[in-house]
């Protein structure tokens, strides 16, 4: 079971770091990044940070760059905002739901289409 105190680390994090990437990286690689969801490990150690991207795979890619390179700014800024003895390092993984999302949907209408020439 998650803690009171990890749950708020959660939250704290993905807030602080979606204003962090929206209002101060100045790196051209990030693009569109929306942060989903934030796990952090039972001693506070480890943040998993998983972010949707919009754009081709290449974007993604460069965008997911972007932001390793930038990770140990994050960090500083979030130390700076939040009253912690251990920041956690940060892993980011990208969330590919609203991409399989899109994929899924493209495929069903495709199937409706044929179904309907089908019955002609």
């Amino acid at each position: 079971m998650m803690s009171r105190r990890t749950r708020r680390v959660e939250e704290t994090f993905k807030e602080e770091l979606s204003e962090i990437i929206q209002r101060e990286l100045k790196d051209p690689r990030v693009g569109f990044v929306t942060i989903t969801e934030v796990k952090v490990s039972p001693d506070l150690r480890k943040a998993r940070v998983y972010v949707s991207m919009l754009g081709t795979e290449e974007e993604a890619e460069a965008t997911l760059a972007g932001m390793e390179s930038a990770k140990s700014y994050m960090r500083l800024r979030l130390g700076k905002h939040l009253r912690m003895k251990v920041l956690p390092e940060i892993e980011f993984v990208r969330e590919r739901t609203a991409e399989e999302a899109v994929e899924l949907e493209k495929l069903l209408k495709k199937t409706r289409e044929e179904d309907g020439e089908g019955d002609r």
